[in-house]
């Protein structure tokens, strides 16, 4: 294929893959009630299922709109958000259709699992994010105090704002094996210099969890359990990559 065609093809990649987001923020508003009132909405109330399955003394948040246009601007920030993670797939998908042609047999097998094995740690951190981490932070924050003449109140950005860190941003952390195998199959990581760092992220991973948890034993295990087994994971990878780089070399 010459350069012009080459661009032309990047071209409609980059149109199919707006095309998929722009469908993925229209099946948003299509389910924007049950979006809002059952998934961003949910944790507010003290009947919200995780609280019992994690056996949590939930009080109801109540959310404040402190500007005329907060709700209108949270409300696109939400829709635009789950667009992105609806449509997300179908950039994928085509970004992988641009450059299959590129490549080897053995590097299109390499990049099917490593595009799998992301999906996969992604889903898995945005769960762990949403029924995990949020409920528990949220109750945390809401119920801590300096004073009893001191009253949390959240704003509605704020709190859209942190739902979407908690889970979007867990889902990215999900990705840390995904980035060790990666690095590994480059050289920049071994698996000796991940197990000479294990106690720092120990130490990390502990920080984590009792900043973003009561201080109770229960939730800061809930949390730091999963973050350290992911970090063994990425030593895992990590061992399997380096061997198998071995035997290619």
């Amino acid at each position: 294929m010459s350069f012009v065609g080459h661009l032309e093809a990047l071209r409609w990649t980059i149109f199919k893959g707006l095309a998929g987001l722009v469908g993925g923020i229209v099946v948003a508003v299509v389910f924007r009630d049950w979006i809002l009132r059952e998934v961003l909405l949910g944790p507010l109330s003290p009947d919200f299922l995780m609280y019992r399955v994690l056996g949590l003394d939930a009080v109801e948040i109540t959310l404040l709109n402190r500007t005329v246009t907060g709700q209108f601007f949270a409300d696109i920030g939400v829709m635009a958000a789950c667009g992105f993670v609806i449509g997300s797939p179908v950039v994928v998908y085509y970004l992988w259709k641009f450059i299959e042609p590129a490549l080897y047999p053995h590097e299109k097998e390499s990049l099917r699992f490593s595009s799998a094995f992301a999906s996969f740690c992604f889903l898995v951190g945005v769960a762990f994010g949403y029924l995990i981490l949020s409920p528990i932070a949220l109750q945390f924050f809401q119920q801590y105090a300096l004073s009893q003449q001191i009253v949390n109140e959240w704003d509605i950005i704020r709190y859209f704002n942190l739902m979407l860190f908690w889970t979007l941003g867990t889902g990215f952390l999900f990705e840390l094996p995904v980035a060790v195998f990666l690095l590994t199959k480059m050289g920049l990581v071994t698996p000796a210099m991940l197990r000479e760092y294990r106690k720092y992220a120990l130490t990390v991973v502990l920080v984590l969890a009792a900043f973003f948890t009561p201080p109770d034993p229960v939730s800061q295990i809930l949390v730091a359990v999963p973050l350290f087994l992911l970090y063994e994971a990425s030593i895992y990878v990590s061992t399997l990559t380096a061997r198998r780089r071995k035997k290619e070399a």
